[in-house]
């Protein structure tokens, strides 16, 4: 069977000689690896937003279960989808939250962060379970801050709900990232 390889930058490669354009002086620009790019965020961008409307239910206001942000960990795949899941959040949020610009920017900020961590664990070659971390805790301290504000309610109690809540999104990215470690031969490319 082929290899298939993952580069650090998330793109999907039946061979090695994928990159061999970084091995010649000046980068060159790559349309296939772009559209490739842009295409997986749009999918990505899409699916988080569709399961997040499905589980809008539990997925907005004090006590919230946003299985969505289960998606966080294919940054750990796709390093591009860090820029593209907080836009997803943004988008989200703007749809279904109904809390106003502060949570829609601090959703974005929030979902940036999360995957840049994520990222920063492949990265450095961390044990892929502290992937989840950062999907736990980020959104549990960060917006815990801003819903105390809207909300008007004890900041450590939501943190206390959102640390329960953010739980099983956590969980699951852990379980995706493994999942796809089985298919894809995750290589470090700097």
């Amino acid at each position: 069977t082929d290899v298939i390889f993952c580069s650090a930058d998330g793109i999907v490669s039946a061979s090695p000689s994928f990159f061999a354009y970084l091995k010649g002086g000046a980068p060159m620009y790559n349309f296939l690896a772009n559209t490739k790019r842009m295409t997986v965020a749009a999918m990505v961008m899409a699916l988080y937003i569709v399961v997040l409307y499905v589980t809008q239910g539990i997925s907005f206001g004090p006590y919230q279960i946003r299985i969505a942000t289960a998606f966080y960990a294919l940054a750990f795949v796709y390093p591009f989808l860090v820029v593209p899941l907080g836009l997803a959040n943004f988008i989200a949020n703007f749809f279904f939250g109904g809390l106003g610009i502060i949570d829609m920017v601090g959703g974005c900020f929030v979902g940036i962060v999360t995957t840049w961590l994520i990222v920063q664990v492949r990265q450095h070659q961390y044990p892929v379970w502290l992937a989840g971390l950062p999907i736990w805790w980020v959104p549990t301290l960060c917006v815990s801050a801003w819903l105390s504000y809207l909300l008007h309610l004890p900041y450590a109690v939501l943190v206390g709900s959102l640390a329960v809540g953010q739980l099983p999104p956590a969980i699951c990215g852990v379980l995706l990232i493994q999942a796809l470690s089985h298919r894809y031969v995750l290589k470090k490319e700097f």
